[in-house]
């Protein structure tokens, strides 16, 4: 098993998925745990749209402030870029301004803040050989939910690379790639993946995997 996950703004529980989240309130961290996924589509818990109050949005902001004085005061510091791509993240999924529940959709002012993700994210991987999983998730969805399949697909393909036996990173990588235009990648991602399940499952995997090739809402359930 790789990781939990959390999708922003579907609220779908796909076959032999389960997921752990939690954020750290005083320091509006993600803490990823352990999970596994054999459904793409519901591989991730959806967002619950809790984080739109005033008290927790100061508190996520204030994270965000304390992450981003982190890495100015340490730039080399890997870890201190790992703290403030989680705190982007939780600071536009949990903000109304940035996170539009009725559509499931970044509104500009969110996209905004994954862009800003994405290029911690490039930071980031200068200072690391191996980076972590649960971080590359989080750059991953930035791209996705930006359009930018082609870097998403890359980010999948680092996870997909660290967990070779995991079903659900080859599961988002086949869709993200189909996503991106990308067949080749796409196809041999989802052989892998059907090869990844209980044979029980494989029949509504591929179709999912099949529905991706054309509707690139099934990458960015990722």
């Amino acid at each position: 098993m790789l990781f939990d996950l959390r999708s922003r703004g579907r609220r779908r529980t796909v076959q032999g998925v389960y997921l752990g989240l939690a954020i750290l309130m005083g320091g509006g961290l993600v803490l990823f745990g352990v999970g596994a996924g054999n459904g793409l589509g519901g591989l991730l818990n959806a967002f619950n749209g809790s984080g739109s109050s005033s008290n927790q949005s100061s508190a996520v902001s204030s994270a965000e402030k304390a992450a981003i004085k982190a890495t100015q005061t340490s730039p080399n510091d890997a870890a201190a870029w790992s703290n403030l791509i989680q705190a982007r993240w939780s600071n536009a999924s949990s903000n109304s301004a940035d996170f539009n529940s009725s559509t499931g959709q970044f509104t500009a002012a969110g996209k905004q803040e994954l862009t800003k993700l994405t290029q911690d994210w490039a930071q980031y991987q200068k200072l690391v050989k191996q980076p972590d999983p649960n971080v590359i998730i989080l750059a991953a969805r930035a791209y996705q939910y930006l359009g930018n399949y082609s870097s998403s697909t890359g980010a999948w393909q680092l996870i997909a690379t660290a967990e070779p036996t995991e079903a659900t990173a080859f599961e988002c990588l086949s869709a993200n790639a189909y996503a991106a235009g990308d067949k080749r990648v796409g196809g041999l991602a989802a052989t892998k993946a059907l090869s990844l399940v209980p044979a029980v499952q494989r029949t509504l995997l591929q179709s999912k995997l099949n529905q991706a090739k054309t509707d690139s809402s099934i990458a960015q359930s990722c």
